[in-house]
């Protein structure tokens, strides 16, 4: 009788929607490499889109603050728990973990311990704090697929087997973004990205909006694109804006603020991912951030970067410029963004900016990294 071979097994741990969004195309790249590859995890509808299995969902597990993990320890644990059971009893060739580190790392731990290969795609920040956690990935984990350039020296000091597989966000958009001039009329346009977050509308708008009425003193021809993330209170943002908004000088766009890249010649942005995004589509901006004076003070003793913007932490240098703390008043952010508003100067800075996009590695993060989990198994098997 001709025994049944059963297909190979990969276990794929996300807990936030970006993991499942570049865990999705992950997916989507091993299946296509191996058709009939049983895919199973945490993760989210993108995932499960592309064929994975979901034995426990992200949205129970995505939430943010201290408060908030705490009431939510019970889901996390039973996670957990629920991770373990199915290690023992599907006994996967290999767990992939995405981002997620304080749930993840502990999950690398459990399946090292019963005999199961492990590979970290977009490994903890250990190049911003926690560079502790080297250690710990070395001891725990096979391989590292790592997603920026400058982590590689660090991991091959720490003698941690990785490749660098470039940045999966890469995938997500067009080689370059010209501004769309057609419906504009001739004014240079920006962008105001003031987050995602609560704190940050309620840090950073009000100051943003001060800065664009002082531009507008300066330079006639400007308008402004006020970038509404679906997680905050629009009506807010429209209270904040309209007493500086008796010209429409400022349009609210709702969305994500990807949809103001193509129409914006420069964006003043809130520190975060969104940067990264713009850098990799060409388009010019001003980062700026405010924190509590205590939390800036403590995070400045953890955090030892020259830059917060992942631009100028790719570059190694200041592509873009960053105003934080004192630094990001209506009078500074106004005068930067002046002294940038001719066709040259952010003509040079596109030019900058897509250098940064070349040192991301490319296109197909998720087709290498994809590779890497296949070979990682192939050599395991031997």
């Amino acid at each position: 009788m001709t025994p049944v071979i059963q297909p190979r097994h990969i276990m794929i741990l996300a807990g936030e929607p970006s993991g499942d969004l570049h865990g999705a195309n992950l997916v989507r790249s091993l299946k296509q490499m191996e058709p009939g590859l049983k895919i199973s995890g945490i993760g989210g509808d993108g995932m499960a889109a592309r064929g994975m299995e979901l034995f426990f969902h992200i949205n129970r597990l995505s939430v943010m603050g201290l408060t908030e993990v705490l009431l939510q320890f019970r889901v996390i644990k039973q996670a957990f728990d629920l991770f373990r059971q199915k290690v023992r009893t599907t006994k996967p060739d290999l767990v992939i973990l995405i981002d997620y580190p304080g749930f993840n790392l502990r999950a690398a731990a459990f399946a090292k311990k019963a005999g199961v290969p492990v590979l970290y795609y977009i490994t903890p920040k250990v190049w911003a704090w926690k560079r502790s956690r080297l250690k710990t990935i070395k001891r725990v984990v096979d391989h590292a697929a790592l997603i920026f350039p400058f982590e590689a020296p660090m991991f091959r000091k720490e003698g941690i087997p990785a490749t660098f597989v470039g940045h999966p966000l890469l995938d997500c958009y067009p080689d370059t973004m010209t501004p769309d001039r057609s419906r504009e009329d001739g004014d240079f346009i920006i962008g105001l990205l003031p987050g995602s977050r609560e704190t940050e509308i309620s840090a950073l708008f009000k100051t943003m909006v001060e800065s664009a009425v002082l531009i507008r003193k300066r330079i006639g021809n400007v308008r402004f694109l006020v970038s509404a993330a679906p997680s905050v209170d629009h009506q807010q943002m429209e209270q904040i804006m309209a007493p500086y908004n008796k010209d429409h000088l400022f349009t609210l766009v709702k969305g994500t603020p990807q949809s103001i890249f193509h129409r914006a010649d420069l964006l003043v942005a809130a520190s975060g991912t969104v940067t990264l995004e713009a850098a990799i589509c060409g388009v010019p901006m001003i980062i700026v951030y405010k924190l509590s004076s205590l939390t800036f003070f403590i995070g400045r003793i953890f955090v030892r970067l020259k830059h917060v913007g992942l631009a100028n932490i790719i570059a190694g240098h200041e592509v873009v410029p960053e105003l934080l703390q004192n630094q990001a008043t209506p009078e500074t952010i106004a005068h930067t963004a002046v002294s940038l508003l001719n066709r040259k100067k952010l003509g040079q800075m596109r030019s900058r900016l897509l250098m940064i996009r070349k040192l991301l590695g490319g296109r197909g993060a998720s087709l290498r990294t994809a590779r890497l989990a296949l070979e990682l198994m192939r050599t395991r098997s031997l």
